[in-house]
């Protein structure tokens, strides 16, 4: 039953996803990341909060789940088990079971997804964030500009309806995610990129 075992394989990645690294490792400082900053429970929110090297453990430890969530699901499903996993873990990552559905927008697990579906698209879409980021210091900027882009680019790399389909779908998840921060950025109040943590 290829139906059940898709199932199967994106119950297991939102499980994955649902271990929030930001308020894991929050928790060994005391902190709880959606009380503080933006409010978000993510890498950029941990930096502003905690410093660097726990905005470093969280973003690993995003990422990695992302990985692992897409190796379960090709294990139990094949390819798209390996979709289906990595959007539970996405969705996981942004409504955690074992954080009251408060999570993060996702950006790194997705482009832990995106490399594991297609490692050139998730180079050259870190190497435009980068450039993005680097340019205007906006990390929200950079993200939904990589959103919008991920199915542009996997259509120009000739990938099939399913593949684009599903990248947009992704795509547009992240772009919702971040409508508050499209709002300040068209409001000229979004915080720019620093690795200097805030001060409370």
């Amino acid at each position: 039953m290829d139906i059940l075992r898709i199932i199967l394989a994106a119950f297991a990645g939102y499980l994955l996803g649902s271990a929030n690294a930001s308020l894991i490792v929050g928790k060994f400082y005391g902190v709880d990341v959606r009380k503080h900053g933006s409010g978000n429970a993510g890498a950029t929110n941990t930096l502003r909060t905690l410093g660097k090297k726990a905005a470093i453990l969280v973003g690993l430890g995003d990422v990695l789940k992302g990985v692992a969530a897409c190796i379960l699901g090709l294990i139990i499903a094949g390819d798209a088990g390996l979709m289906a996993g990595g959007a539970g873990a996405v969705l996981g990552h942004n409504w955690p079971v074992f954080f009251g559905f408060k999570g993060g927008k996702g950006i790194f697990t997705t482009f832990a997804v995106i490399l594991m579906m297609d490692w050139r698209i998730g180079l050259i879409l870190l190497g435009l964030f980068i450039i993005i980021v680097a340019i205007t210091r906006y990390i929200s900027l950079g993200s939904v500009i990589c959103a919008v882009l991920f199915p542009v680019v996997g259509v120009l790399l000739g990938k099939n309806a399913e593949f684009i389909i599903f990248a947009a779908l992704l795509g547009l998840l992240a772009v919702e995610r971040h409508k508050t921060n499209i709002s300040r950025l068209l409001n000229g109040t979004e915080s720019k990129f620093s690795l200097s943590k805030k001060k409370e």
